[in-house]
């Protein structure tokens, strides 16, 4: 399964719901980047993704972008595949 990194904060519903997703498809394992509680953090995501909110997700090397970006690419039924890469 492709590593998953998730761009996140403590007060962030949309957050949980990606987790909840996420959770849904047998990911397990989530790295979470609190940019809540590290300002760098935030820096480094916006130069990554030219976004400021949370979450930003990273499924392998690719980035899927927020919680509707994440729930549109299941519906879509591309996020299986991603999963599942190696």
């Amino acid at each position: 399964m492709s590593k998953i990194v998730m761009f996140t904060s403590a007060s962030c519903p949309f957050c949980l719901n990606a987790e909840k997703l996420l959770n849904s498809k047998g990911v397990t394992d989530i790295e979470k980047i609190r940019i809540d509680l590290d300002p760098e953090q935030r820096d480094i995501m916006m130069a990554k993704t030219g976004r400021r909110t949370v979450p930003q997700i990273y499924i392998g090397d690719h980035h899927v972008g927020g919680f509707d970006d994440l729930r549109a690419l299941d519906q879509a039924g591309g996020l299986d595949p991603l999963l599942a890469q190696a």
